[in-house]
């Protein structure tokens, strides 16, 4: 009854199917945590560039001045920022052309935001599908390997005359193993998919409704400026 039962010993005497599944399981758990704290990082930027970006722009900045800051440092600041720039942008370009139509200058302003918004949201979006796939998947992975490991114990036991509970514990004991590693992997993975689709909702909202309201500057300003032509 002096087996040594430790997990490091349990996976050197297991089957080699189980000691694939958990080093796959292991390997997987591991590139997780990684795009987890970078998703946590990145996020946190986001939120912070996003933030610095809003508390400027509604300080009374004047538009052109913040669209020029903003067009300089694109590469370092933050969603709402390029996503503002992308619209005053192609405002701008349309203003040019001499196109005076105020609805054709708000649509182009629009369209270009909202295509900038979806780049910004698909960033934002990376790795969530491999986090969501590890949650759903790892468990059955596990499942696997101890299913496995259980069909490879008793096999193992047919050709003993007498079995008793020092044979068999080893052998599930092994088996076991891979499911606890499978939801090792699988829980951290699943928390962090439902914090971060929450965590990203809220930003896209943000993001969305300062489209909204930089839609309705540009308007009052169409306005205005028509007002003062005639």
């Amino acid at each position: 009854m002096n087996q040594d039962l430790s997990i490091v010993q349990l996976m050197l005497d297991a089957s080699w199917v189980v000691q694939a599944v958990v080093a796959l399981l292991v390997v997987v758990s591991v590139i997780s945590w990684a795009a987890i704290f970078r998703k946590v990082f990145a996020i946190r930027r986001v939120k912070t560039h996003n933030e610095d970006f809003e508390r400027e722009f509604w300080s009374g900045t004047n538009l052109n001045e913040l669209y020029t800051a903003a067009a300089q440092g694109a590469r370092h600041g933050g969603p709402m920022e390029r996503i503002f720039a992308s619209g005053m942008r192609e405002y701008q370009k349309l203003r040019e052309r001499r196109i005076t139509d105020s609805g054709a200058l708000l649509d182009g302003a629009r369209r270009a935001m909202r295509a900038s918004f979806q780049r910004e949201l698909d960033a934002l979006e990376s790795n969530l599908s491999f986090l969501g796939t590890v949650g759903s998947v790892a468990p059955y992975v596990g499942l696997f390997g101890t299913v496995w490991g259980i069909m490879h114990a008793f096999t193992g036991l047919a050709s003993l005359v007498q079995v008793t509970l020092a044979a068999v514990a080893p052998g599930i004991a092994e088996a076991l193993v891979a499911t606890a590693i499978g939801l090792f992997a699988a829980i951290p993975a699943v928390v962090a998919y439902n914090r971060f689709t929450h965590d990203i909702d809220r930003v896209a909202n943000a993001m969305e409704t300062f489209m909204e309201e930089f839609s309705n500057i540009l308007q009052r300003n169409l306005g205005s400026s028509s007002a003062s032509g005639h």
